[in-house]
């Protein structure tokens, strides 16, 4: 994802910025063992449409867990009601039954991207009407 601010719809000249939440996964011990190849105080971002991991990390993370996280990521990113579950419930559990491990998913700053710098689909007109 692009993040100039002066990227404009080429249609109307309108802006096309949207913002999304920097979110910040974090590896999280209970009292049940973990069993997967996590480790407690592990963590990634995710930054637009990038998972990234710290300098000082690990540069692997287990598929499983990665699998159960990332339908919930877009969604995580976006404003959503005060009262959804998906503003309110930040921790996921792993996806093995016999893992501890949880991850808990923290919105940690918001960032601008533009419309035209991440898709090749252009805005419909405000009018509605198709071009």
């Amino acid at each position: 994802m692009g993040s100039s601010n002066n990227a404009k719809n080429s249609d109307d000249g309108a802006d096309d910025r949207f913002t999304l939440y920097d979110l910040r996964v974090d590896v999280v011990a209970t009292d049940r063992p973990m069993v997967c190849d996590h480790r407690e105080g592990e963590y990634f971002l995710v930054i637009g449409e990038q998972i990234v991991f710290p300098e000082e990390g690990r540069r692997r993370f287990p598929l499983y867990p990665l699998a159960a996280l990332l339908p919930l990521l877009p969604a995580k990113q976006r404003s959503t009601d005060d009262k959804d579950w998906m503003t309110t419930d930040a921790e996921i559990a792993c996806p093995d039954p016999h893992c501890g491990g949880r991850f808990r998913i923290t919105r940690v700053g918001k960032r601008s991207f533009s419309h035209a710098e991440t898709t090749a689909v252009p805005l419909p007109p405000k009018d509605g009407k198709p071009t």
